[in-house]
């Protein structure tokens, strides 16, 4: 979930991050994937993007014909989204309504194969909406009934399907979420799951829709345990919990974080030490954990799968014993994780290489951070 003012400034920096929405639901048509190969690195800087710590470029979804989505932090503090065509060229972009003050503006989303961009800006008096671009830039806003109009309260989107339907949720005057799916015409349904809890930053968030319509997500209950729950286009809803999540309390549990066109579903799960696993969902119900090799046993620590194609191929995220960041490739079969660097990568803590999305094409996004704590956007293609 994108964080409070303060916090807000930081989430690039903390794995508070990792609450956020998922990346884009896949397009039909993947290459056939094995290992990692000889891959290809493109690096690159939104212009105007700030070169302090905690400031830069953060590519967030790439879609089948390589066009990247995101935002970039100037040195003023300010969000700006950005489009990165698949021949380099960057256009960004300002919501109108978007705030100008420090850690406001744009945030732009996830893309999908026609180019519509979907996200969130905050506006001057720090409350979030949703909104949408389209491939020839006309931008849409729009708000869900019943979100609050606090501070980081408000509308909040997590996901853009190929039809053009965002999946996301909102934060109501109580500070309880709730999620909703925005269809193309506009019309927005909410929905809330049962056993969600009803107290503050408790309750229901949608973060990944496919082309189907079904809807997955995390809802956290009367203890702040995270759950997973699927829900079908027809409203019909099934929860679950990874083997091992923990049961204690906040910070535990089950979060997912991406679902591809078969209905398949990567997240990760902390156990009762706060440690992270990844897991991979079957449509069926089945589960798979796994840990990439390499990842930190300590609190915080661990792998998390963010982001899995239609053929099941996972990339995703390890933090070391160091706190280090490295991107995976966990391949469709399970029998093999590739942790691979970006060049220019920093080797401090909370800095290296922080991988965001996967397309059909097996190409990678996500952004790196220097050893200036810098961040920078990456593409990898096999």
């Amino acid at each position: 979930m994108i964080l409070s003012k303060l916090n807000r400034g930081a989430a690039a920096l903390c794995l508070c991050l990792l609450f956020a929405a998922a990346m884009v639901a896949q397009e039909p048509g993947a290459k056939a994937i094995g290992d990692l190969g000889k891959p290809t690195f493109i690096t690159f800087d939104v212009p105007g993007a700030g070169t302090g710590d905690g400031q830069g470029t953060l590519a967030v979804s790439v879609n089948a014909k390589a066009a990247i989505s995101g935002f970039y932090t100037d040195p003023n503090n300010l969000y700006h989204g950005f489009v990165r065509a698949a021949n380099g060229a960057i256009t960004t972009f300002d919501v109108p309504g978007a705030g100008t003050g420090t850690y406001q503006g744009t945030f732009g989303g996830w893309i999908n194969l026609e180019g519509t961009i979907a996200g969130t800006y905050y506006d001057a008096c720090d409350m979030s909406h949703g909104f949408v671009r389209a491939a020839d830039g006309t931008l849409t806003t729009f708000d869900v009934p019943g979100a609050g109009t606090g501070d980081t309260q408000g509308t909040y989107a997590a996901d853009l399907n190929a039809e053009g339907a965002i999946a996301g949720y909102y934060l109501d005057g109580n500070n309880l979420y709730h999620g909703y799916v925005r269809a193309r015409s506009g019309a927005i349904a909410t929905f809330d799951i049962p056993g969600a809890g009803t107290g503050a930053y408790q309750g229901t968030i949608a973060s990944s829709i496919n082309a189907a319509g079904t809807i997955a997500g995390t809802y956290y209950d009367a203890s702040n345990v995270g759950h997973g729950f699927v829900r079908a286009k027809d409203g019909t809803i099934s929860t679950f919990d990874a083997p091992g999540a923990g049961t204690g309390g906040i910070n535990e549990g089950t979060s997912e974080k991406s679902l591809n066109a078969e209905g398949t579903i990567a997240g990760f799960y902390s156990d009762a030490n706060n440690l992270w696993h990844g897991f991979v969902r079957a449509a069926d119900g089945t589960i798979a954990t796994f840990d990439a090799p390499g990842a930190g046993t300590g609190a915080y620590q661990g792998t998390v799968a963010w982001s899995i194609d239609v053929g099941g191929t996972i990339a995703g995220l390890y933090l070391d014993a160091n706190y280090l960041y490295h991107g995976f490739l966990r391949d469709s079969s399970g029998l093999a994780i590739t942790s691979f660097e970006v060049p220019g990568a920093g080797t401090g803590t909370y800095q290296g290489t922080f991988v965001r999305s996967i397309d059909n094409s097996r190409a990678i996004t996500g952004y790196y951070y220097d050893a200036n704590t810098v961040s920078h956007g990456f593409l990898l293609t096999p």
